[in-house]
């Protein structure tokens, strides 16, 4: 990965590029070399001296600099690495995108781990962005990755096309209705109405009226007739939402609609057909329900030609991060918020740490509210209301053990060589600069 290291200092700058091994390392001194860099090759990290030529006393010129990268590569990574007495222009640069700051005197293996996380950060966020364009699910309106819900997504696409009546089965917040929307949209009723009705959300004496429709005078405040939400679907898909919680005398009623396809509106006498195709969607669990004697079996059957399960965000793999860059994006464009408005490190690995028991209903409203809260670049974990996860020992345990390694191959090499750094800097395929900095890394030089 391409570092771009801004620094005008020679000496600092050759320190600097020496703490970076394994990066692709660029260096600028200057605004006008630092943009030419980032022009031509686009390096994800930058680090970038506040203090720049022709004003090093002052953060001027480096704060136009971070702006103008920021304006020509939004996703670029920039740490500022600035002195004891500017933090307050530090605090500046990161209110203005920049993903962190390091006062100096420089500590190597600091700034290293900041650099560090923010390559992490930088390539968790490429990855997100190549998911998101290259839309995974075939389905509009249904983002994921998930080997399981593209397999959702490929049975919806062969049941749309027929009139099977299906059954959608998952936890509140999994993304029933878009999948019914999906099978409306993907049908040959997609000219004509979709219609939703949460049984859950209407008392149960006005559901029937809400469903089949009354007439006049059917009872009392029925000054007109109205057609029910049924015969309103007509042509169409009537998707029943929550329909584990329909009424033990609705649900009779409702098992004569799907067997005879014809509605009666209360007060009436008159048989109407209606062709629609029906979707149901409960989070409950049916089979258990009737066990219970809470809901009919034959019903169940009417309904479920064709049931499908949807897994809990918490069983599906690698959408946490990728819905959540994907709302992100949704929700900074409806507030009108910077480009750059971005998730931190820490904000990620929490959205991953997360259980979501709300599904992707609860990932949409602690994002919202964060993009509308938001004051800053970066979106924390705290503005999500989510716990932070402990961080993981496995980089300073690989770190100490590369350490090891190569300080191993260092003593051995100048042993071999009696000491003569020409010759053991050629054993070991590095400068004699390099040498010298390992030795004084390890404590190694006499």
């Amino acid at each position: 990965m391409k570092l771009l290291i801004v620094e005008d200092d020679s000496g600092l700058q050759s320190q600097l590029r020496w703490c970076f091994d394994g990066y692709e390392i660029l260096q600028a001194q200057d605004r006008a070399s630092a943009m030419s860099q980032v022009r031509r090759h686009q390096p994800p990290l930058v680090t970038l001296d506040l203090g720049l030529p022709p004003d090093p006393a002052n953060a001027t010129e480096g704060i136009a600099l971070l702006e103008e990268i920021l304006a020509v590569a939004p996703q670029t990574k920039v740490i500022v690495v600035t002195g004891n007495d500017d933090r307050a222009n530090a605090l500046q640069a990161v209110a203005l995108g920049a993903y962190d700051y390091y006062i100096k005197p420089v500590d190597a293996d600091a700034l290293r781990l900041i650099v560090d996380r923010a390559a992490q950060l930088f390539e968790l966020e490429a990855e997100n962005r190549k998911l998101a364009q290259q839309s995974a699910s075939p389905l509009q309106g249904l983002i994921s990755s998930d080997p399981g819900m593209l397999k959702i997504c490929r049975m919806i696409e062969r049941v749309a096309p027929s009139d099977a009546t299906v059954l959608l089965l998952g936890e509140s917040g999994t993304g029933k209705e878009v999948l019914a929307r999906a099978l409306h949209q993907l049908s040959p009723r997609v000219s004509e109405r979709f219609v939703a009705l949460n049984c859950a959300a209407i008392p149960e004496n006005l559901l029937e009226s809400e469903l089949f429709g009354y007439e006049k005078g059917a009872f009392t405040g029925a000054t007109r007739q109205t057609i029910g939400k049924i015969e309103h679907a007509d042509k169409g898909t009537l998707f029943l939402d929550e329909i584990g919680d329909l009424p033990m005398n609705l649900q009779a009623k409702m098992l004569r609609f799907l067997q005879e396809r014809v509605v009666e509106r209360l007060g009436g006498r008159t048989e109407i057909p209606v062709d629609i195709r029906v979707v149901g969607a409960t989070n409950k669990h049916l089979q258990e329900m009737i066990e219970a004697g809470a809901f009919r079996e034959d019903l169940y059957y009417r309904i479920s030609e064709i049931a499908i399960e949807i897994p809990p965000l918490r069983e599906r793999q690698g959408d946490r991060s990728l819905l959540a860059h994907a709302l992100l994006e949704r929700f900074r464009k409806d507030q009108r918020k910077t480009s750059r408005l971005g998730f931190s490190g820490e904000a990620l690995r929490a959205i991953e740490a997360y259980e979501w028991p709300g599904n992707v209903r609860e990932m949409e409203n602690l994002i919202r509210r964060a993009v509308i809260m938001a004051d800053g670049p970066h979106i924390q974990a705290e503005d999500l209301g989510l716990p932070v996860p402990a961080e993981s020992n496995e980089r300073v345990g690989l770190r100490e053990i590369r350490d090891s390694a190569e300080k191993e191959a260092v003593i051995k090499a100048m042993s071999r060589c009696n000491g003569n750094i020409a010759q053991a800097a050629d054993v070991l395929g590095i400068t004699r600069p390099t040498l010298y900095n390992l030795l004084d890394k390890y404590g190694l030089r006499e």
